[in-house]
């Protein structure tokens, strides 16, 4: 009889009560008593009806025993609930689901490290479990909150960070593989959601940067590489955007623009191209297209900014071009030549901009961002001609075509506005434009 409760109470307490006092053992370091919790799991299957009551009971005891650091009950009841989600699959198992959904966010919301990563993976477990019928009323906003919070964890024991860390990471892919495959697949792709769940794989897909170049972690810290929080991070990334559909694209990759953004990333653009060739080779081929859209749009949003990040995101659109051209483009063709003439336009003027302002005088930074304007130019020169040159060959003739009626010819009307850039800029842009004619036909 477990400690607290008299022979002659016990007699009168419900049959369910009794079987799941009897599974806690006197001393919780022995663990869940197995005949025991054989006797409540054959119960629950025989008496489906009784597993909210079940369910309700056990977290009762789960909040008391969290509160009062009573750790070794708290496991044993997480335990049970594990093994009675497992054993059943009825109906009537909804009910239950959320009073262990309950005791899950208790654990996660409790301030002990182990208790989060008990609750977590108990999370997991559940998301692996096919329900018999979607519930259409049940939200897993906390969950995406806490398990992003969790992906943030900082502490002075690196061990204890990165454990809380993977587990964060562990329960988003929890989440999207629970959430994509009922009924409530599109609540998972509502912005409020994809701006918790992105930034905090990058946030981790990035940290793999910062450990090239830290001393080597101790092998208890840093594990195998499915313990690895960023290379964990970017598996829960692709398969976050291997099931997104066209009408998620968006909201699944606005959110890495706004990481990037924020964090000054374009500059030193190796993580804004790794991202890009992982969202790329990740997402279905057909919504390739789109992506490129959202990098020529995001590419107009930043064309007043320094040369830098423009160039950083014009490798970026190169990168995504030439992955994107090895299937289909789609209606995406005229639109990326359109934009990146324009702003090669764009780039020209700002660079004899600088030029007359420091004429007469050595400004060192009006010369180094005129050095800067070159390596837009350049970049925008090359994307144009490795994205025309694996185009097919009927479409790359159309945009050869398409490149000579933009070169600008003095004293001839042209399509391409060079009005203001004067004889000089006239010639910059008639010159480039034969190179990228020169890449096209040639590469």
């Amino acid at each position: 009889m477990p400690a607290g409760v008299c022979g002659c109470c016990g007699a009168l307490r419900p049959r369910y009560k009794r079987l799941v006092d009897n599974i806690f053992p006197e001393d919780p370091k022995d663990g869940l008593v197995k005949a025991d919790m054989e006797k409540l799991t054959f119960y629950a299957v025989s008496a489906p009806e009784k597993l909210d009551r079940i369910g309700a009971y056990l977290a009762e005891r789960l909040s008391r025993d969290v509160v009062r650091h009573r750790y070794g009950n708290v496991f044993i009841a997480m335990e049970a609930l594990d093994q009675l989600l497992m054993a059943c699959h009825s109906q009537s198992i909804k009910p239950f689901v959320e009073s262990f959904l309950h005791m899950v966010a208790k654990l996660l919301e409790s301030g002990e490290p182990k208790l989060q990563v008990y609750g977590t993976n108990s999370f997991v477990k559940f998301a692996n479990i096919e329900e018999d019928t979607p519930s259409y009323h049940r939200r897993y906003d906390f969950f995406v909150s806490r398990f992003s919070a969790m992906c943030h964890y900082s502490h002075s024991d690196p061990e204890v960070q990165t454990e809380i860390r993977i587990a964060g990471i562990r329960g988003i892919q929890g989440v999207v593989r629970k959430t994509v495959n009922d009924e409530l697949r599109a609540t998972i792709w509502e912005p409020q959601h994809m701006d918790k769940i992105v930034p905090s794989l990058l946030f981790n897909m990035q940290k793999i940067e910062d450990n090239e170049r830290a001393p080597p972690a101790s092998p208890s810290v840093v594990g195998d590489k499915e313990e690895n929080p960023a290379v964990l991070a970017e598996n829960c990334f692709r398969e976050l955007l291997g099931r997104a559909a066209y009408g998620n694209m968006n909201n699944a990759v606005r959110p890495v623009f706004a990481h990037l953004d924020h964090h000054k990333l374009w500059e030193s653009n190796e993580f804004a191209v790794s991202c890009f060739k992982i969202i790329m080779y990740s997402i279905q081929a057909q919504y390739s297209h789109h992506v490129i859209q959202q990098i020529l749009g995001h590419l107009d949003l930043h064309k007043k900014d320094s040369p830098r990040i423009r160039a950083g995101i014009v490798q970026v659109l190169l990168e995504a071009v030439a992955i994107a051209a090895k299937g289909s483009i789609g209606p995406t063709v005229l639109e990326v030549f359109n934009t990146l003439l324009k702003h090669l336009t764009l780039s020209v003027d700002f660079e004899l901009g600088y030029r007359r302002s420091s004429a007469g005088s050595a400004v060192f930074s009006s010369s180094s961002k005129e050095s800067d304007e070159r390596i837009v130019q350049n970049a925008i020169i090359q994307t144009i001609g490795f994205f025309g040159s694996n185009l097919p060959d009927y479409q790359r003739s159309e945009i050869m075509m398409f490149i000579m009626g933009k070169v600008p010819v003095f004293g001839s009307p042209h399509t391409l506005d060079t009005s203001q850039l004067g004889d000089l800029g006239t010639k910059r842009i008639q010159i480039m434009l034969l190179r990228s004619l020169l890449m096209v036909s040639s590469l």
